[in-house]
């Protein structure tokens, strides 16, 4: 979950709070990487200022809930802190003249740079993505795998392509098959439905089901950028476990 220090609405304080208020027994701050690609990331400084705003809460909510320190590290990001726990995630593809095309900031920036940079080849962005997440494990040295197929954030209803296509199938399937050796887990993130982007979690049920059938692991994410949507619909996503 995402905090002020990055572009989250509550400070780490009051999701603490909340997270006890909804009964949690764990709760885990992942504030976003400072990393050139991400304008979402922390600063130097802020990255400095939220490891220890964490650890000075730590010991005041000790009794009711476990805080822990997290990052969610972006493919990209130049953060070499240690931290309770690292989530792994891709956001956007390093193109040849150094632009990052950003695949979860609007639809507009995504298929603008898709017609520039890949001559409207949605396939061949794709392909590109999911190279760069099957590495997703050794570049960022990640505990979790985040949002596997972000790239399909405004692709509800095959908007943009389709995904029962043999290019997107291949590339999804190469990552997920070189990551399963890792044996890290894939985050179920709930994220996307509270901010009202998707209605069904990060991965694919499709994806889900071949994890689950190759020996992989499943954890519940929501990915919170506030607290009112911290655990966001576990209760509906758990039997997906």
């Amino acid at each position: 979950m995402h905090t002020t220090f990055s572009d989250g609405k509550n400070t780490p304080e009051e999701m603490i709070q909340s997270a006890i208020e909804k009964g949690l027994e764990t709760i885990g701050l992942s504030d976003h990487s400072h990393s050139e690609s991400d304008d979402c990331g922390m600063t130097p400084e802020g990255t400095i200022a939220y490891r220890k705003e964490v650890e000075r809460l730590k010991p005041i909510y000790a009794g009711k809930i476990r805080a822990l320190c997290g990052l969610e590290r972006d493919y990209y990001s130049d953060d070499t802190y240690s931290y309770d726990y690292i989530i792994g995630s891709v956001h956007s593809i390093r193109q040849p003249d150094g632009y990052y095309l950003c695949v979860d900031n609007t639809p507009e920036i995504l298929s603008e740079g898709v017609e520039k940079y890949y001559a409207g080849d949605w396939f061949a962005m794709i392909e590109d993505f999911f190279a760069l997440e099957k590495d997703i494990v050794s570049q960022t040295k990640c505990d979790i795998i985040g949002h596997f197929d972000l790239v399909t954030k405004f692709n509800e209803q095959h908007h943009f392509f389709d995904t029962d296509h043999p290019r997107y199938r291949k590339a999804w399937q190469t990552a997920v098959d070189e990551l399963l050796k890792t044996g890290k887990p894939f985050e179920i993130n709930t994220g996307a439905i509270s901010r009202g982007y998707r209605t069904e979690p990060y991965p694919s049920a499709e994806i889900r089901q071949y994890i689950r059938e190759h020996g992989g692991t499943l954890i519940l994410s929501s990915d919170a950028h506030a607290k009112e949507n911290i655990a966001f619909q576990f209760d509906r996503w758990a039997a997906n476990l």
